[in-house]
């Protein structure tokens, strides 16, 4: 009978200990004030040194998940589904307006945050964010053309109209974006990348099936590799990427037509799903520092908002006004606005429909 009182009271004690162990466990998991060590981060793939991630960890003690999306829109369809547990994300300028209207970002406690007064006063305080309520700059870049001087003469290639040249038949790459596609066009009309005017919609995308002849592809990420492999004389894409084929290939050139293109912005942001908070400020302030900004920019290859980690980067890369240009060009440069979905949806039609008379 003591054997068996005995091994009862073991079995309760066991029972007992694998309770407390699960409610340990949804503890941690919710992220309470004592939740686990914890970051989980929804970024664009490839979009962060992962020796900052290690570094960072090893600091910190926090471990930091990383899931990754490959557009705006579908980081924004799978936060607003519901479900998720993401801490940080790092949307688009005219994301986080459609973002703040649908009520999926937290305001920064900016009590909690250190370095902020790093980043460039001109990237700061924009209209997507007014007085940067709920983002901090992440990289910023342009739009423009990168071209191979064993086909183009260096130099030659400086605005959007000179695309259609015949000179360029099935030379011309182009990155899979119907915001940069069409606003390219746009702006080589000499109208504004935001219009919401049917009539200039049709006329670029129009314009776009005059450039057809010239399009040898329209591609995603493999545009690097072609660039860099020579398959093309032109490609229209990213400065970043732009960057990228160019550390890879020493033929090739970046340009930003001055008529004007897009001015870009990644940002960090609290989504709504947040749930490790020291995590969440304790990585936004290791990211500032500029010692670990200039880091990043050197890997990811795109311009950093951090002034005082610009200071640190080598002068070819600071000083290159492909990636960080002068003011007079800044000044002609657009920001993306969020759009109505209506209108959203007649820019992706038309592109559409240019990407099919291109086949």
């Amino acid at each position: 009978m003591k054997k068996l009182l005995a091994v009862i009271i073991s079995l309760l004690a066991i029972c007992g200990l694998l309770a407390f162990s699960a409610n340990r466990l949804i503890a941690s998991d919710s992220g309470g004030s004592n939740g686990n060590k914890v970051l989980n981060l929804y970024n664009w793939g490839d979009y962060i040194d992962p020796n900052l991630i290690q570094k960072f960890q090893q600091q910190t003690g926090y471990h930091v998940n990383i899931e990754t999306f490959d557009s705006n829109e579908a980081m924004f369809t799978k936060i607003k589904q519901g479900g998720t547990s993401y801490d940080l994300t790092v949307p688009s300028d005219y994301m986080i307006e459609k973002m703040r209207a649908a009520h999926l970002l937290l305001p920064l406690d900016k009590s909690r945050l250190s370095g902020l007064s790093n980043n460039d006063p001109r990237l700061m305080n924009l209209a997507f964010d007014p007085h940067n309520r709920y983002s901090i700059p992440y990289f910023w870049g342009t739009l423009g053309i990168i071209y191979n001087d064993q086909i183009v003469k260096p130099g030659s290639l400086k605005h959007w109209q000179q695309l259609w040249s015949p000179k360029y038949r099935n030379q011309i790459m182009l990155v899979d974006s119907a915001r940069d596609i069409l606003g390219f066009a746009l702006a080589s009309n000499g109208d504004s990348m935001n219009t919401t005017n049917l009539h200039q919609l049709t006329d670029a995308k129009n314009k776009l099936n005059q450039l057809s002849p010239n399009v040898k592809a329209i591609v995603a990420d493999e545009i690097k590799m072609y660039m860099a492999e020579n398959e093309a004389g032109i490609a229209v894409d990213w400065s970043g990427e732009a960057s990228e084929m160019m550390a890879n290939n020493s033929h090739l050139h970046y340009v930003v037509p001055s008529e004007g293109s897009n001015l870009w912005f990644d940002n960090l942001v609290i989504p709504k799903t947040a749930k490790h908070f020291d995590a969440i400020y304790a990585f936004l302030n290791f990211m500032m520092q500029p010692k670990n900004a200039a880091q990043n920019a050197k890997y990811v290859g795109y311009a950093t908002p951090n002034q005082r980690a610009k200071a640190l980067l080598p002068k070819r890369i600071s000083g290159d006004r492909q990636f960080y240009p002068d003011a007079k060009t800044m000044s002609h440069l657009q920001i993306y606005q969020n759009l109505s979905p209506e209108l959203v949806g007649q820019y992706n039609d038309l592109y559409l429909e240019f990407k099919m008379h291109h086949r």
